[in-house]
């Protein structure tokens, strides 16, 4: 019997390039309105925590091709439209196990200030990521999520659509700005609304960034596209006042005697948060909101209070 070497298989999770054709497109048809002017690409990143982000290499693949796609520094590429690719119903393959990466688009419109990103931007991210078919969550725990792959304005355009965004670094706070408008977004806006028990993490896209994970009021029209989203991270001095009570260096035992129970998420670096009402709490309106951030040796190293 002869050989046959196989350079690349075809694995049920990797990505659609005719799907990732459709998210392209979708960015030329709403671009105009939401992000004139902007650029798209892809970006790569990092799921499982012992993936490698080095030296990935992207090859789209089909029956009779493989065409290699450039990747930047930073682990972003863009497409090239291809009829043959699209004809044969080519994926993209990369030279890591599929899902030990979760994909993103990325749009970025000029002129925004550097560590910020724009909400018109990240609307249209979200639009574009769900034609492509990036999200990688596992259907059998997010069931909810099947239904909605096909409809990007179920997930984009509803408050419980759940789209995640990823910051550069570890986030503490993110603020609205849009003129003379200013709203901090409350806690539960942070770390997959802390929703993700330790035994969950492994099936969500979020699982090692989970510290830089947030979500971002895209379905909220009351905000224009041009509002712009401003980050603290946890590394930043304080930028607004802390929760009540609650002072650097106190001991966890000492915040729970103040505030009572939290959510309390832990992030791999050590460091954990408690959300203020816990998330299994119904939330009232005008209810008080606080974040409490604890070092690795269990003490506060910063608190704020939440918004609305």
């Amino acid at each position: 019997m002869p050989q046959v070497t196989v350079a690349a298989t075809r694995d049920p999770v990797d990505k659609s390039y005719r799907k990732m054709v459709r998210g392209m497109d979708r960015f030329a048809r709403q671009s105009g309105d939401l992000a004139p002017g902007a650029a798209l690409r892809f970006r790569l990143l990092p799921r499982l925590p012992d993936t490698r982000m080095e030296g990935i290499t992207l090859t789209v693949t089909g029956d009779t091709l493989a065409l290699p796609v450039a990747i930047a520094p930073d682990n972003s590429f863009t497409l090239e439209r291809d009829e043959r690719a699209w004809r044969e119903d080519a994926a993209l393959v990369a030279n890591r196990r599929t899902a030990s990466m979760t994909w993103r688009a990325d749009v970025r419109s000029p002129g925004v200030p550097e560590g910020m990103r724009r909400l018109g931007d990240l609307r249209l991210e979200c639009l574009v990521g769900m034609e492509a078919g990036l999200i990688s969550n596992n259907a059998h725990l997010f069931a909810w999520l099947a239904n909605l792959l096909s409809d990007p304005e179920g997930v984009c355009n509803a408050p419980d659509g759940n789209y995640l965004f990823f910051t550069e670094r570890p986030v503490f706070a993110v603020t609205l700005r849009a003129g003379g408008r200013s709203l901090a977004l409350p806690p539960r806006f942070l770390y997959a609304g802390g929703n993700q028990a330790p035994r969950d993490l492994p099936y969500c896209d979020c699982q090692v960034l989970l510290d830089r994970s947030y979500h971002a009021p895209i379905w909220d029209r009351s905000w224009p596209d041009d509002t712009l989203l401003a980050f603290e991270t946890m590394d930043d001095p304080p930028a607004g006042p802390p929760a009540p009570g609650i002072e650097p260096g106190q001991t966890r035992e000492q915040v729970r005697a103040i505030l009572g129970q939290g959510t309390e998420i832990g992030f791999r670096s050590g460091m954990q948060a408690w959300l203020y009402p816990p998330v299994h709490v119904r939330l009232q309106p005008g209810q008080p909101q606080a974040l409490v951030l604890f070092g690795p040796d269990g003490r506060v190293v910063k608190s704020r209070a939440g918004g609305r």
